[in-house]
């Protein structure tokens, strides 16, 4: 059983910056290719980001390229987002997924994902 724990979220005002962790618990943390996800009031889950087991591939949401990163710890079974030039349209509850890959691919669909966090809040304000 795979448990994610994130960490990170906050009130600011746009163009400041936050990072996110996502510490999980399994042992094989390595294998999975890891994403992040928003969700914001009355609106559907939308992708963020997503990097595979490695590292080597990343892959962004237009909205949120050239502003966020996301980066991976394995050794420290954590995944990051760095997020710089906030926005207002950012707001949302930020959820970290793991999904397991037999090759060393990014994720991307919502369904695709097999473990959720529980989320954390990030508000910007104008």
């Amino acid at each position: 059983q795979v448990q994610l724990v994130e960490s990170g979220g906050g009130l600011l005002q746009a163009g400041g910056s936050l990072r996110l962790s996502c510490a999980h618990s399994g042992r094989t943390f390595r294998r999975y290719a890891m994403g992040w996800f928003r969700q914001a009031p009355g609106k559907e889950r939308e992708f963020v980001a997503a990097i595979s087991w490695s590292g080597s591939s990343t892959y962004y949401a237009d909205s949120v390229k050239g502003r966020f990163t996301i980066s991976r710890d394995n050794a420290k079974k954590t995944v990051y987002l760095q997020m710089n030039s906030l926005k207002p349209e950012d707001t949302g509850v930020y959820y970290c997924a793991a999904g397991q890959r037999a090759s060393d691919y990014v994720i991307t669909g919502v369904g695709e994902y097999t473990y959720w966090g529980q989320g954390t809040q990030v508000t910007v304000s104008s």
